[in-house]
């Protein structure tokens, strides 16, 4: 949604954020005057001294240049450009902030509301030097659709509390979202309590090295994060035949970032597809090692630890199957494996509807300042 002139409510009207707001843009200090403990006053240098809402002090000035009152906005204006905090105490601010107090003529937190909705206007503005930094011209001529005082600070307490609301339902997904994690590692712990037996990778699972001709050339390109699967892309190369085939049942991985959890399968139901051939694509043996159960035991502290051991230090190290198969493994029979990976498969798909549900909640605060700044909230 665009904002502009003719789309405002009538009482509305654009204005430069430097008519309604007194902008203090930060500068540093000489660097004597610095202090790792509590003398002088606070100084806030830029993004990472944020919080979540109000800045941390970690270094002191005794001799500030620029100092942001209690109730300021604190703007990063140089990499990153954009994020904001509120000052709950008097400060010193360097280069990398500036400080924005509202006059009568508008709410603070409407105004903070403001820069968040046009923080991509100001990223783009600050963007193609040797690093992004914005201009002070920039954000003194930063225009902003302002309504009546009044209205101001209706909206601005209306959106502060579905923003709250927001960020609630966000902490409840991520926290089943947790909970999920926790009770998939409890499968695992469970079923090594039992009676396991010792293998090596090489006895109960292969590497698929079959490559694929011209015919697969327009099946998707599938590669490995660590979330799983990455999306597909469907351009394959000018060698298609050097690309291997993943089917589902198979698990594959990046060897040089398999420490990091570069790992991905292709379940049930999945369609077949095609990586590079640079990935390392495995299959276990039927009736020794499910595909399900293995792949979220290697993703699990479990494998995590496992890969540790064969790495032995070196980090990027790439982990081909020839080092990978040395390892040995706990393995709990086929019939335990195979209750396991069901419910596996159970919590994947209530994991899949809570990770869209926990999308769409991450694209509610975007929406809700477009409406509040379209005049429609």
């Amino acid at each position: 949604m665009t904002i502009t002139k003719r789309s405002l409510p009538k009482n509305w009207h654009w204005t430069k954020l430097i008519d309604v707001c007194e902008i203090i843009m930060g500068q540093s200090p000489p660097g004597n005057t610095y202090r790792k403990t509590p003398e002088g006053m606070p100084f806030f240098q830029g993004k990472a001294d944020f919080g979540e809402r109000h800045p941390i002090a970690r270094t002191w000035c005794i001799a500030p240049s620029r100092i942001a009152k209690p109730g300021d906005i604190l703007l990063s204006v140089r990499a990153p450009v954009g994020p904001t905090n509120i000052a709950d105490v008097e400060s010193c601010i360097g280069r990398g902030l500036a400080a924005i107090r509202s006059t009568e003529k508008a709410d603070r937190d409407f105004v903070l509301f403001a820069l968040k909705f046009y923080e991509n206007d100001l990223v783009k503005k600050g963007s193609g030097s040797t690093f992004d930094a914005i201009r002070k011209e920039d954000l003194f001529n930063l225009e902003i659709p302002l309504p009546p005082l009044d209205e101001q600070k209706r909206i601005a307490a209306h959106l502060d509390e579905l923003m709250r609301h927001s960020e609630r339902a966000r902490q409840a997904v991520e926290e089943q979202l947790s909970l999920i994690t926790y009770l998939v590692n409890s499968y695992f712990r469970e079923s090594l309590q039992r009676k396991t037996t010792k293998m090596h990778l090489s006895d109960c699972m292969v590497e698929v090295k079959k490559g694929v001709g011209e015919t697969w050339a327009q099946y998707p390109v599938l590669g490995a994060t660590r979330s799983g699967v990455a999306p597909a892309k469907e351009k394959v190369g000018k060698q298609p035949q050097r690309y291997k085939l993943v089917e589902p049942g198979t698990i594959f991985y990046n060897p040089m970032r398999i420490m990091i959890g570069s790992i991905a399968m292709l379940d049930d139901g999945d369609e077949s597809g095609i990586t590079s051939p640079d990935y390392v694509v495995l299959k276990g043996k039927e009736g020794i090692l499910h595909p399900r159960w293995f792949y979220y035991w290697f993703r699990s502290p479990y494998g995590e630890n496992f890969i540790k051991s064969l790495a032995r230090g070196a980090v990027r190290e790439r982990m081909l199957f020839n080092r990978l198969d040395k390892g040995e493994i706990e393995l709990p029979d086929w019939k335990t494996q195979v209750k396991i990976a069901e419910k596996l498969k159970e919590i994947k798909t209530f994991k899949q509807a809570l990770e869209a549900q926990l999308a769409e909640i991450n694209e509610l605060p975007s929406a809700l300042l477009r409406q509040a700044f379209a005049g429609q909230l």
